[in-house]
């Protein structure tokens, strides 16, 4: 069982030949719009420089293995990296940032809603002395209006609540410097935000403004239950506010309960012993329970992260690794 964590340390990259650039594509079932991708990011690169294309093929079913050899075989400047199995598009995202030699590191999904055209923008404000460059859209076009509205709230509530302030409307569609990516692949936790690891290392930031395109070919594969789940992962994975939150709710609940009860002996006391009404005492019941199940359930979402984390498995298997075969001369 093999995970690259850390691959190539800083030794072992001073010695060997390294690209000036790599691209780091996570892919799942996208074979019907691969090679309209690499088309367009081979004619976007070659005018940057030296250069590598890292395909993550994260457990397929369709045939986006097939389509990433063909690109190998045309095209010496794509690497592949074969997970054994479906671990998701943010351990999917770190399998390739651990196999990364550029000096610059660029983060695109393989659907084109992020153009590569926009890559040279993010090259020059790199080339201007920022480490992170964040791709943020300035539009959203093939999405549903509710898609928006709810990506527009999460971004704001992350960037409200976290303790880093998450960059608005920007996905993983960014450069980062090297010094950045040796950053990120040292955080292994189990969890991963990628978005908020990324705001978390910290580093001169600077953004690029983008018009995001419609999906090329296929389908989505982030459906509004997945999207919710996200949501939730991002918000555990960075913030306790849903502890202080349950926290707060309990003692705002236990301080209606003690003028409840003041009022009920109040009312005993002056008026006599009346019989409470079922109603009301089944609506009571049910709040006070439905208020600690909600609790118990955020307790048992940190709870869960916490088993997971002390497990210690690697965060992914690489069923096949295969580099590029054009990085450029060694170093000297």
């Amino acid at each position: 069982m093999q995970e690259a964590t850390a691959p190539w340390t800083l030794d072992a990259r001073a010695d060997a030949p390294r690209p000036v650039f790599s691209v780091v594509i996570p892919a799942y079932n996208e074979s019907t719009g691969l090679m309209a991708f690499h088309a367009r990011l081979r004619a976007v690169m070659d005018e940057l420089g030296v250069w590598e294309a890292i395909y993550v093929d994260d457990g397929s079913t369709d045939d986006t293995r097939a389509a990433i050899d063909a690109i190998r075989t045309d095209d010496p400047h794509a690497a592949i990296v074969a997970l054994s199995r479906n671990f998701g598009k943010e351990i999917a995202t770190t399998a390739g940032l651990d196999h990364t030699r550029g000096e610059a590191v660029i983060v695109i999904d393989a659907d084109l809603q992020d153009p590569p055209e926009v890559i040279p923008e993010l090259v020059a404000a790199w080339r201007e002395g920022f480490d992170m460059v964040n791709a943020q859209r300035r539009a959203r076009e093939g999405e549903t209006p509710l898609k928006r509205l709810t990506a527009k709230l999460f971004y704001r509530l992350m960037r409200d609540v976290g303790p880093v302030r998450l960059p608005v409307d920007t996905g993983d569609f960014r450069l980062m410097s090297r010094r950045v990516v040796d950053a990120v692949v040292q955080l292994r936790e189990r969890h991963r935000f990628m978005k908020g690891i990324f705001a978390w290392v910290g580093f001169p930031t600077t953004t690029v403004l983008y018009d995001r395109a419609p999906r090329h070919a296929g389908e989505t594969k982030w459906n509004y239950w997945r999207l919710w789940n996200f949501a939730l992962e991002g918000i555990t994975s960075f913030t306790v506010v849903p502890l202080k939150i349950a926290t707060y709710l309990g003692l705002t609940v236990a301080a209606i309960s003690v003028l409840y009860a003041a009022e009920v002996i109040v009312k005993t006391l002056v008026l006599g012993n009346e019989v409470a009404g079922y109603p009301s005492l089944m609506t009571v019941v049910l709040f006070l329970g439905g208020v600690q199940l909600v609790t118990l359930g955020v307790i048992g979402e940190y709870l869960g992260r916490i088993f997971n984390e002390t497990k210690y498995r690697p965060l992914y298997v690489v069923e096949r690794y295969e580099p590029s075969r054009d990085r450029g001369p060694p170093l000297t």
